[in-house]
């Protein structure tokens, strides 16, 4: 397909909760699909359990957002990918709401160039960016934010528990350069803000490190390494 264009979208999949081998969302794009551009004019928002907001299971060469993308149930994460993207660009907020709705993952597949405006995640477990994958740039303009503590979420059709870090690269995850705006903020007790399993070229982080109370690097001015 060359081109996918999608106004407002507001989806409640009626998924029970805790099943853990059913997703539903607002936009997907499917396993052995092939699209040049998909544009997301309007906002998107999903109401319930395992609703992901955006998710990529095919190719994609370029996908645009302009409006918000907002989940109200857990484990509804913002923007899921498990294909291959080349350039993501969201230019509003991703907001969730919900025990383990995590903002932004890549699970498997990889990204070229992911650019978010603003990340903020309400809930325990609910991480605001976790990379699995090898990948080449993620940029987020203003900040990411977290509210919350350890939680459960439904990671890879199996209930995971999780620590509500800001920024978390997991093991086998590696980017060329990460550039955070804004700064990593966590409001959950003992909550890090940074999580570096995985590897990176070039991470640049302005606008401080912020913790309630221990964790990665407390109330920092800023970070950057080459």
């Amino acid at each position: 397909m060359r081109r996918i264009g999608v106004g407002s979208v507001h989806s409640d999949g009626g998924i029970a909760q805790g099943t853990q081998n059913r997703i539903a969302g607002g936009v997907f794009v499917g396993s052995g699909a092939f699209v040049a551009q998909v544009h997301n004019h309007g906002p998107v928002t999903t109401y319930g359990p395992n609703d992901m907001v955006l998710d990529n299971w095919g190719s994609v060469d370029e996908w645009t957002v302009d409006d918000r993308l907002t989940s109200f149930g857990p484990s509804g994460i913002g923007f899921v990918n498990f294909g291959v993207l080349g350039r993501l660009k969201i230019a509003a907020p991703i907001e969730t709401f919900g025990q383990g709705a995590r903002g932004f993952n890549v699970y498997d597949g990889t990204i070229g160039v992911a650019d978010f405006d603003r990340i903020v995640t309400h809930g325990d477990g609910a991480v605001g960016v976790q990379i699995s994958q090898p990948l080449g740039e993620v940029i987020v303009r203003r900040g990411i934010v977290t509210y919350g503590q350890s939680g459960d979420s439904l990671v890879k059709g199996v209930v995971t528990r999780l620590s509500v870090v800001a920024l978390s690269m997991k093991r086998g995850s590696f980017a060329k350069q990460i550039v955070i705006s804004g700064g990593l903020t966590t409001h959950g007790e003992g909550v890090e803000a940074l999580e570096m399993q995985g590897g990176v070229d070039t991470l640049q982080i302005t606008g401080g490190i912020s913790t309630a109370r221990g964790g990665f690097g407390r109330a920092l001015p800023s970070v950057s390494e080459e």
